[in-house]
C-alpha cells in the first residue's frame, strides 16, 4: 500500500505517518510531501499512490491546486480545520476528512471509510477540485487559535489573543506577549502572517503587530506612521509609506 502525506508541518506529518503505520494491517510505504510544488512534482513523476492524506492550507498555497493541476484518481482524506461549509463540499465528492487535531479513533474511522470506498474510487470520476477552489476562494480561512513556540525542551501553544507583537531581530523571529514574555517561534514572519490572520498587521519587513496592542497612531515624516503600543518595547514600530493607506483601512475595520 502506497500512501502520500501532504502536510507542511513536519511534526504533524511525522505523527500522522506513525499513527497510520500502527493502524493499517498491510505493509505501507509512506512518503511525505511538504508543499504544493513538491507534491505536483511527485505526482507528475508517475509515482504509484493508493491513498492520500492532505492538509488544505500549505505554505505555498491550497492543496486543491495540486489536484486541479494533475489528474489524480485515488481517494484523498483531508486533515483540516475548516468548518462544515467546506466539509459538506468534500462529502458531496466522496472524500473523507479528519478534523485537526486528529485522534487515533478519527484516523481509524477514515481508514475504514477508505476501505469501503476503495472499489468506488476505481470507477468514479475524480472529484471536482476546481469547484472546491472556487468555494474556498469566497470564504476566509479560519484563523488558528495558537502559535507553537519552542521553550527549552518543550513546544508550547501561545494563544493569538495573548500575542502583542511578532518581530525579527538579528534574523531571529521573536514573539512578545502582553504579559511581557518572549518566545521564539519556528516559523518566519511570512508564515506567521498567514497563520495570525487579519487581526494582525504586517507593519513592515520586521514587525507583525496585534490590533489589541495599538493605542493610537502618530504621523511620521515622509507620510510614515508610528504606532503607540500598550506594551513595553524599546524599538519604534513604523508603518512604511507604501502601507500607510492599507494600515489605516485595516485599523478602521479591526
Amino acid at each position: 500500500m502506497n500512501i502520500a502525506i501532504i502536510e507542511d508541518e513536519p511534526l504533524v506529518a511525522d505523527d500522522l505517518e506513525l499513527s497510520i503505520t500502527q493502524l493499517v494491517s498491510e505493509p505501507a510505504t509512506i512518503v511525505q510531501l511538504h508543499s504544493v510544488k513538491e507534491a505536483i512534482g511527485y505526482f507528475t513523476g508517475g509515482n504509484k499512490t493508493d491513498l492520500i492524506f492532505s492538509d488544505i492550507q500549505l505554505g505555498d498555497g491550497l492543496s486543491f491546486e495540486i489536484f486541479a493541476a494533475i489528474a489524480i484518481d485515488v481517494p484523498v482524506i483531508f486533515c483540516t480545520a475548516y468548518d462544515e461549509y467546506a466539509l459538506d463540499a468534500f462529502k458531496a465528492n466522496g472524500i473523507d476528512y479528519i478534523l485537526k487535531p486528529f485522534t487515533t479513533q478519527t484516523l481509524q474511522q477514515a481508514l475504514e471509510r477508505y476501505a469501503q470506498l476503495k472499489k468506488v474510487f476505481l470507477t468514479k470520476q475524480p472529484p471536482q477540485y476546481d469547484m472546491l477552489l472556487e468555494l474556498l476562494a469566497k470564504k476566509e480561512t479560519p484563523r488558528p487559535s495558537s502559535v507553537l513556540v519552542y521553550h527549552q525542551d518543550k513546544i508550547i501553544p501561545i494563544k493569538l489573543d495573548d500575542i502583542a507583537l511578532i518581530y525579527l531581530s538579528n534574523e531571529v523571529t521573536h514573539l512578545l506577549t502582553f504579559s511581557g514574555k518572549k518566545f521564539y517561534p519556528n516559523k518566519n514572519l511570512d508564515e506567521l502572517e498567514r497563520t495570525c490572520g487579519s487581526y494582525f498587521f504586517r507593519a513592515n519587513r520586521q514587525f507583525l503587530v496585534s490590533r489589541k496592542a495599538i493605542i493610537d497612531v502618530s504621523s511620521f515624516f515622509s507620510r510614515k506612521l508610528s504606532l503607540n503600543l500598550n506594551i513595553t518595547f524599546s524599538e519604534k514600530v513604523v508603518v512604511s509609506k507604501g502601507k500607510a493607506s492599507q494600515f489605516l483601512a485595516w485599523l478602521a475595520k479591526a
